[in-house]
């Protein structure tokens, strides 16, 4: 796999593999996108085989601009419009209506699409040089953690000739997945929470997001009980569970934790996260990654604060602790 630098003869690279219908990696604000050519379903599909991704599992299409988006909806309503005008670029999706011609392979056969303008410059810049739009899901094996560098990327992909190359961007500045706004219906839906404040979208929109149920309103990335999941087991519980659980002396044992330890607990590992919702969530997944590469018995997780701040950090939290149904 090339690691690409962000100048002009890295995008350059990155869009002459594009415009073959490779894949490429590349970053955005919240995590690094596996992009690939969202009118070439040859390229699409590639993505899906690269990922092991269900086929009835959308992917989000990154735009190079927001008037983009008539190319990509039908019967766009005005919220969409307006939420475009503030959020755009930047870590919003909104799944809208589709356009007739919009493949069945991004939309996972469904009549809607999920559509944003990422902010990451080197984002920006890709999109404005192959002057198209990006299909591109996290750059990670389908349910594992997104990757937030173009290192956590090699480390997935670099055994395999299917992804190209990755722009190296540097750290995400989020780190955590786009909120996904459900457009295409008369009430506006949350389907997935980011890290936007969703009582500022409600206050635009002049109405209450909806917050359906799994299973309720179009299928989108990150509804599955079971995502964002290292391979070491992960347990989120309180603080006074993890002092408990550490005193009968477990080995192998990891602590994500949001104080220091008490002096007797032993654990063979604590990390100290941050206590700011945007620092926590910048650093969550680099962590996880870091811990699941040492091989331990288990990663515990102290709960973070149950308020609406911090509302994206425990829906990745739970569902990296949730098991793989077989």
């Amino acid at each position: 796999m090339e690691l690409l630098q962000p100048d002009p003869s890295g995008i350059q690279r990155a869009v002459e593999l594009l415009r073959r219908g490779e894949l490429v990696a590349f970053p955005t604000e919240t995590v690094y996108g596996l992009g690939a050519n969202a009118n070439d379903d040859q390229a699409i599909g590639r993505i899906f085989a690269a990922k092991g991704r269900p086929a009835n599992h959308p992917l989000i299409v990154h735009l190079p601009a927001a008037d983009t988006m008539r190319a990509w909806a039908r019967a766009i309503p005005d919220a969409a419009w307006r939420l475009a005008d503030v959020y755009w670029p930047g870590p919003l999706t909104l799944v809208l209506n589709k356009a007739a011609d919009v493949s069945n392979r991004i939309t996972g056969g469904q009549d809607t699409v999920g559509l944003r303008v990422p902010a990451h410059p080197v984002a920006q810049q890709l999109l404005q040089t192959f002057g198209a739009a990006l299909a591109a899901p996290s750059a990670n094996r389908f349910g594992r953690i997104s990757p937030t560098t173009a290192a956590h990327v090699l480390d997935e992909f670099a055994v395999e000739n299917r992804v190209l190359a990755v722009l190296d961007g540097g750290a995400c500045s989020v780190g955590l997945e786009s909120t996904i706004i459900d457009l295409s219906d008369k009430q506006p839906r949350l389907l997935r929470p980011g890290m936007i404040d969703l009582t500022e979208i409600e206050q635009l929109l002049g109405e209450k997001v909806a917050r359906p149920a799994i299973g309720d309103g179009p299928a989108a990335p990150g509804r599955l009980p079971s995502h964002y999941a290292p391979t070491t087991p992960l347990a989120v519980m309180s603080g006074d569970a993890i002092a408990a659980m550490l005193t009968q002396a477990r080995p192998g044992i990891v602590v994500l934790a949001r104080q220091a330890p008490v002096a007797d607990i032993g654990a063979h590992h604590w990390v100290i996260m941050p206590n700011d919702p945007e620092a926590y969530a910048f650093r969550l997944y680099a962590e996880l990654r870091r811990l699941d590469q040492m091989h331990l018995n288990q990663i515990l997780v102290e709960q973070p604060l149950q308020s609406l701040e911090w509302e994206a950090i425990n829906n990745r939290l739970e569902r990296a602790a949730t098991p793989v149904q077989h």
